[in-house]
């Protein structure tokens, strides 16, 4: 029998395994998600699998509903506009608080961040989206942690599910990408300079154009 240890790493595996599939769209929005095939898929029994899906489900990024079972989650317009409002408002207020804390050494860190991503955005034939996404995250995530905030990095962690769902900056066109390296820019300038009231003005822009650039291609 297994220990209490086993069960918990077995339902954090099975949990990565699943949300990267659906994050990299390997698991299409509205699509049914077995706990047989995944199981099987994975090699671990279907507890783990449902225990899985349960912690997706309360991070928005699965559906369960009776008799169908699983399903990746989808969302309309009407979802996307809240969650992009809510957005704003909690990392404009992560960004204001980071810029009356932020030391020397994070600014640096956050321009590296920003030279990183300048970098992906500029390969050729196409840039490199997925690098782009994963810096974006960090420099996001660091200047939560920044704020020193307990609650600002908890409150988003279900409202950027969606987004990277969704895969941005996948769809971003080329002037969309280059303002929102420009945005990163302005975001640390102000950061420096600790002026809160421009860190979370920009924050606000800059969460309010990815809004923009996935809502285009919903209905509604």
């Amino acid at each position: 029998m297994w220990g209490g240890s086993e069960v918990t790493s077995s339902v954090d595996a099975a949990y990565a395994a699943v949300r990267d599939g659906i994050v990299s769209g390997e698991h299409a929005a509205g699509s049914r998600l077995r706990e047989e095939d995944l199981a099987e898929a994975l090699g671990v029994s279907r507890t783990p699998v449902r225990e899985a899906l349960r912690r997706l489900h309360s991070e928005g990024l699965v559906e369960l509903e009776p008799r169908r079972g699983a399903l990746v989650a989808t969302w309309g317009a009407d979802e996307l506009d809240e969650i992009f409002e809510l957005r704003a408002l909690v990392e404009g207020y992560g960004a204001r608080r980071a810029a009356t804390r932020v030391t020397e050494v994070e600014v640096a860190r956050l321009e590296g961040l920003c030279d990183e991503m300048d970098e992906a955005a500029a390969r050729r034939p196409v840039p490199d989206h997925e690098r782009i996404g994963a810096l974006n995250q960090a420099l996001h995530h660091e200047i939560h942690r920044v704020a020193s905030s307990r609650y600002v990095a908890g409150l988003l962690t279900s409202l950027v599910q969606m987004p990277l769902v969704m895969r941005t900056f996948h769809r971003y066109e080329p002037e969309e990408l280059a303002r929102s390296m420009g945005h990163h820019r302005e975001l640390v300038a102000a950061l420096r300079a600790r002026r809160p009231e421009w860190a979370e003005a920009v924050m606000h822009a800059h969460v309010e154009a990815a809004r923009v650039t996935l809502r285009r291609e919903l209905p509604g």
